[in-house]
């Protein structure tokens, strides 16, 4: 019997440097894309991880309508420059680095062990993450802050440097890392598990069928969030800190408790 490649079909038939070329292409494409189309909800997302403020929808609702009212349309879309800066290279680091993990480890989608299915997802986010990191931080920085502050990506870096030093590019490193792990590893083993058996029970056709594609994606996406979520809030506290409130992921995990 012959084994079935974990592998997108449509890339074993390419050579190694088609699917590094394609997989870069792809990942950039999308991750511009996603990441553009919810940044609104992302700004939101993160003022509410870094305040003391309960969350809630409406209160949610008002913050973007205030953001709207005080600084305008496109002050929904702040710090999107910084994660574009990001994202592109992120995700295309991340689909590229997991093709190449799925190789390494010898992922076989119906025979080989689920916990490679994890492995090389997780190692492709800590690639991406760790090529990425200072990018991610500015984001957080943009996200927080009004354009007096930091107008631009150059700004952020350069003040950033100036005031708290290199070390302060890498502050919620630990964390992030950390973080990564379950929320990658979750997010490529669940959407590739949902797949094969899509597969194995609707349609063992290759061609899996748009609908189907998203909400498998989605399915990662509310998984991986939530086994990863708490990690995310420490993150952002230490990733926006300037005044040493949170100088690491333990002191900061304590005082998020209390």
């Amino acid at each position: 019997m012959g084994k079935s490649s974990n592998e997108d079909p449509k890339l074993k038939h390419l050579s190694n440097t088609e699917v590094v070329i394609t997989s870069l292409a792809a990942g950039a494409t999308a991750g511009a894309l996603a990441k553009t189309t919810i940044a609104p909800l992302d700004r939101t997302k993160i003022n509410f991880q870094i305040s003391h403020r309960p969350y809630s929808t409406r209160k949610a609702l008002k913050f973007l309508l205030e953001t709207f009212r005080k600084e305008g349309f496109f002050a929904l879309w702040r710090g999107n420059s910084a994660t574009m800066a990001r994202i592109v290279p992120y995700s295309a680091i991340q689909f590229t680095a997991h093709e190449q993990w799925k190789r390494v480890l010898k992922v076989d989608q119906n025979n080989g062990p689920n916990e490679r299915l994890f492995l090389a997802g997780a190692l492709a986010g800590l690639t991406s993450q760790a090529l990425t990191y200072p990018f991610d931080l500015a984001r957080a920085r943009m996200a927080v802050t009004h354009k007096f502050e930091y107008s631009t990506l150059r700004q952020v870096f350069v003040k950033i440097y100036s005031i708290e030093g290199s070390r302060a590019f890498w502050r919620g490193f630990v964390p992030t890392m950390v973080g990564v792990i379950p929320y990658a590893g979750m997010s490529f083993f669940t959407y590739d598990t949902l797949k094969r058996l899509y597969r194995e029970h609707v349609n063992n056709s290759f061609v899996i069928h748009p609908v189907a594609s998203l909400i498998f994606g989605a399915i990662a996406g509310i998984i991986s969030q939530s086994t990863s979520y708490p990690f995310d809030i420490v993150r952002r506290r230490m990733q926006t800190d300037s005044s040493g409130l949170y100088p690491n992921m333990y002191q900061t995990v304590l005082y998020v408790y209390r």
